[in-house]
């Protein structure tokens, strides 16, 4: 059995070669031996609203990205500028790149926390793609209904034990406006790695 744990102070796997009661945090003297040193020292978000197709792709190769994680619902993007990063197109490509890729739905909100923040932007007379930040009400919902139930260790034991870069992907340029941020700072809290959130070049630049 394997075992992920946060209190070691670094990503491990161990097997278990004592009774279950470990895994309920009766560790006591238990016997374990580490049997492998997770490599994952990054995290990074990464939107693709202000990117070109060759831009995003080659931000990713220099972040060194060797998972990427979709946190969307629906994996699509109107809008032919945008084409690249519709699903099946998506994965094509980072598979020629070598990076391995996750459908993260877990970490996706649901409808009804998207639409607080759709009715916050409504108020605040801003399109989507020109938010600059998550209302309150939709980061309240977002850790109630997705990060309240959200296991980390589950997530992390999914990765390709040799990955050392893991990046958290939706459409917002901005990561303040977008829920992206919000999972990359618990997978940090979990983790204790470092959060590079990377943006497309100012606009005019």
């Amino acid at each position: 059995m394997y075992y992920w744990s946060p209190a070691l102070g670094f990503l491990s796997r161990m097997k278990i070669v004592a009774q279950d009661s470990f895994l309920r945090g009766q560790v006591g003297n238990l016997p374990y031996v580490y049997e492998e040193q997770m490599a994952l020292r990054k995290i990074v978000t990464i939107g693709v609203y202000g990117f070109t197709e060759a831009a995003f792709f080659q931000a990713l190769q220099e972040a060194r990205v060797d998972v990427f994680c979709d946190v969307r619902r629906r994996r699509g993007v109107r809008g032919a500028a945008y084409a690249f990063a519709n699903s099946q197109r998506l994965q094509a490509r980072l598979a020629a790149l070598g990076i391995h890729y996750r459908h993260c739905k877990e970490l996706a909100p649901p409808t009804a926390v998207r639409q607080r923040q759709q009715v916050a932007d409504k108020a605040a007379k801003v399109a989507k793609r020109r938010r600059d930040a998550l209302s309150p009400d939709f980061i309240a919902a977002y850790q109630a209904a997705v990060l309240a139930d959200f296991e980390p260790q589950a997530l992390l034991q999914d990765l390709p034990p040799e990955a050392q870069t893991l990046a958290l992907f939706c459409v917002e340029r901005d990561p303040a406006a977008c829920h992206r941020s919000l999972a990359a700072e618990k997978l940090q809290q979990a983790t204790g790695v470092s959060v590079v959130h990377i943006a497309p070049a100012p606009e005019g630049g």
